[in-house]
């Protein structure tokens, strides 16, 4: 298995790849060897995730925990690689995964084109051509490359229909299986009774610019100026946006009614979600946002923006509201209804509960295995019983002959 993100370096991939090892650490018919980077400069470092579950970090000499440089991808595209091989060396393998066809896409075809060795892709958003537009240089430069680890895939899956729909913009013909995002519905439940306290508004995300957390504090100002009672705003998430958003906050003159939180650890998160009362994520773009899984399954109301997967998970009026990207009256306006009517927010939570109830992580991580027995089943390469996944239904380690 194959990601450059694992927590608490990177977004919403690494814990996307987090819960599935978890689940997977559940079935003993599964030996799992991840290979993800390390922020040291030059140590490798080794970790045992669970007792079928390894995790191989390779020296990547990150600078920011929120998203990579050119050259810390390609540092570990190469460096993954080498560690790929040398665990081929002493290992046999059924498949792999890649989260993200770059640079983690990359290593699989590689192993691919040398070893005969099968795997899946799991796209995740910005390894799209056209998702994030930090990157809108770089992709007609990288474009053949994506297709070419599309095409050898054995499967390919995406976490929306919108982003089914971007990669079809590259690629019209490819076949696309959807897998979406999922949550820890026994973790993440709804709150009891609410002790007296101003009505809060919670955002979980990355502080960065295309997560919108500046257009929220602009609907903030508004919502409290137009408010009799409290209201307070809580950030979750660190990120490069932060200087900013505390001098936008200064600006707007609400910084005692706003609390940057900063990262918080997974098990403390169900505690940020009982403390509010509403969740926001204004973004831009989105895959499938976690965060907001994890508000629904806590029976909050929610006001997103129509993007990505998020529109596929929110239904306008039923367990949330939506609104256009960037429209500050528009998330104002919505910010104020739901602040007024605890009836409708109520109501909007508990179906929120229920829809999250259907992401579990137990059937995502299955249909994972799923696809990789799939490819193990019409391999003709014979290469053992070891996947992804260094194996997938009953598996020893072997060593490679």
């Amino acid at each position: 298995m194959f990601d450059y993100e694992f927590p608490p370096l990177g977004g919403g991939t690494g814990v996307v790849n987090f819960h599935l090892l978890e689940e997977m650490s559940r079935r003993p018919d599964v030996i799992v060897d991840l290979v993800t980077s390390s922020r040291s400069r030059t140590r490798h470092e080794t970790e045992r995730f669970a007792d079928r579950i390894t995790i191989y970090k390779v020296p990547v000499d990150n600078q920011n925990i929120h998203h990579a440089t050119n050259r810390e991808l390609l540092r570990y595209s190469r460096r993954g690689l080498w560690q790929a091989r040398r665990l081929l060396s002493q290992h046999r393998y059924d498949v792999s995964v890649a989260f993200a066809g770059v640079p983690a896409g990359a290593i699989s075809l590689l192993l691919r084109l040398t070893h005969g060795l099968p795997y899946v892709l799991s796209l995740q958003g910005p390894d799209v051509p056209w998702f994030e537009a930090r990157y809108r240089s770089l992709y007609p430069v990288l474009t053949p490359l994506i297709k070419w680890i599309w095409r050898r895939a054995g499967a390919v899956t995406a976490i929306s229909a919108e982003q089914v729909a971007l990669a079809h913009r590259t690629m019209p013909e490819l076949a696309l299986v959807t897998i979406p995002n999922g949550v820890d519905t026994r973790s993440f439940v709804p709150a009891g009774k609410a002790p007296a306290r101003p009505f809060t508004i919670i955002c979980v995300a990355r502080l960065i610019e295309r997560k919108g957390q500046h257009h929220l504090l602009q609907a903030f100002a508004q919502l409290r100026a137009s408010c009799t009672e409290p209201v307070a705003l809580l950030f979750v998430g660190t990120g490069d946006a932060e200087p900013q958003l505390r001098e936008l906050a200064e600006r707007l003159k609400v910084t005692d009614a706003v609390t940057f939180k900063g990262f918080v650890p997974r098990e403390e998160m169900p505690k940020m979600y009982h403390g509010a009362d509403l969740f926001v994520l204004p973004s831009q773009h989105e895959g499938m946002s976690i965060a907001l899984l994890e508000a629904m399954a806590s029976g909050l109301p929610v006001v997103v923006t129509d993007t990505g997967g998020t529109a596929e998970l929110v239904t306008q009026g039923e367990n949330g509201e939506i609104v256009p990207w960037a429209d500050v009256p528009a998330l104002t306006a919505s910010l104020q209804r739901l602040s007024n009517d605890s009836r409708r927010r109520t109501q909007m939570g508990q179906e929120g509960r229920n829809r999250a109830q259907q992401f579990g992580w137990a059937a995502l991580a299955t249909r994972y295995l799923d696809l990789c027995e799939g490819l193990m089943a019409s391999s003709v390469e014979g290469l053992g019983r070891h996947a992804a996944v260094r194996s997938v239904r009953r598996l020893t380690k072997e060593p490679r002959v």
